[in-house]
């Protein structure tokens, strides 16, 4: 823009140069946090004997979920709140499955086991389909003025007990499972971990870089040592993200001038989901296929069930406003869920190169629509309508 300044938007350059190293700090924590966290997740899977996938469908999906949870709690016991947690779920499912399973099926073939296969997909796909419906129960379609399609429904208080009680019984499922996983399956890799509480021949190497890497590689041998990196890293990630919506809002908004929508739609929606991203993206690197998709599937099992639960039940006799934005957003996260179920069905039963590339083109086709819903054919009303005749 001719002429912009920060004197002009008033902005102090102090803390523009403030918000621009928080936010390069928070890309390092990021980073870093996730690296920590991955090694710490896989090590625990290792010594427990079960599959990463368990460990990523569970616990590194509760720990990556923990921003959208956090949003949700916040906006739902606020007593004219609600609005943001149906964007909040259902953007973040669609930008888990077709953004970071898509970038992470570029980097490298994500295999799917079988029980993933026969049990967590078509679950994600059940609870996708039944927060739709929740949704659309008691539903009022109608026009505004200026002809734009809106949507007025209610996900109500019993509807996220059953939520909830269903995330419970899932839970319960993978606990289950992972205490009847065979031993067997990952005998090798447990005792490659165990020969390092040996301690490994040799001197130490003599760069300091190299020391460091060296002890860091014994002590992952340490069980204390892998909880510590994992509560760590995933402390790290959470801040990292943090730091980087927060600096990135204000520097799009206040720097440069872009209009909240546009803001709404791509630094928050992507910042909530930046530690699923970084976190399958890190481990899909080091070769922790399970954690990558687990983490992914668990991620969006528990937005829907979990955050959608917990958000209904905090929100009370009031609900959570299932709107026109909630019903787009659900059918595309259903699609979405639905692609990922087929591509995993095919004959190497994993994510290649074609299914990370399908699901970025549907990631781009969906953005497309919003925007062009938003600022050209504005085809639906996207928030809470509210007609003037009421009052």
């Amino acid at each position: 823009m001719a002429g912009y300044s920060l004197a002009a938007a008033n902005v102090n350059a102090g803390t523009a140069v403030l918000k621009i190293f928080l936010l390069l700090l928070g890309f390092v924590l990021l980073v870093k946090g996730a690296d920590f966290f991955v090694d710490g997740a896989s090590g625990i899977a290792k010594k427990l004997k079960i599959s990463t996938f368990i460990i990523g469908v569970t616990v590194v999906a509760l720990g990556t979920s923990a921003p959208e949870l956090s949003v949700t709690i916040v906006d739902a016991i606020n007593p004219e709140g609600g609005d943001l947690i149906m964007g909040n779920i259902l953007g973040s499912n669609v930008i888990n499955i077709l953004l970071i399973l898509g970038v992470s099926a570029l980097i490298c073939k994500l295999p799917t086991e079988k029980t993933t296969r026969i049990i967590d997909m078509p679950f994600l796909i059940f609870t996708s389909v039944l927060f739709l419906v929740f949704g659309v129960v008691g539903y009022t379609f109608g026009s505004t003025p200026d002809g734009e399609t809106y949507l007025s429904g209610v996900i109500t208080w019993w509807n996220g007990l059953i939520l909830v009680l269903l995330y419970i019984a899932f839970m319960a499922y993978n606990i289950v499972l992972a205490k009847r996983q065979s031993k067997a399956v990952l005998e090798q890799a447990t005792a490659v971990a165990m020969t390092a509480d040996d301690g490994q021949s040799g001197e130490a190497p003599s760069t300091f870089i190299a020391k460091i890497k060296y002890y860091y590689e014994n002590l992952k041998a340490k069980t204390w040592f892998l909880i510590l990196i994992a509560v760590g890293g995933l402390g790290m990630v959470v801040g990292g993200a943090t730091l980087v919506v927060n600096s990135s809002t204000y520097i799009a908004q206040d720097l440069i001038g872009i209009p909240s929508e546009i803001v709404a739609l791509t630094v928050v929606a992507f910042g909530t989901s930046l530690p699923e991203l970084i976190t399958s993206v890190s481990a899909a690197k080091k070769g922790d296929v399970g954690i990558a998709t687990g983490n992914i599937i668990g991620s969006n099992i528990a937005n829907i069930l979990l955050i959608g639960g917990v958000g209904a039940l905090c929100s009370g006799s009031r609900g959570i406003p299932f709107t026109m934005e909630g019903l787009v957003g659900g059918v595309v996260s259903l699609v979405a869920s639905v692609m990922l179920f087929g591509f995993s069905l095919g004959k190497t039963k994993s994510l290649g190169k074609i299914a990370g590339t399908a699901m970025l083109v549907g990631m781009i086709c969906y953005y497309v629509i919003i925007f062009l819903n938003l600022y050209v054919f504005k085809w639906y009303y996207p928030g809470v309508y509210v007609s003037a005749s009421i009052f």
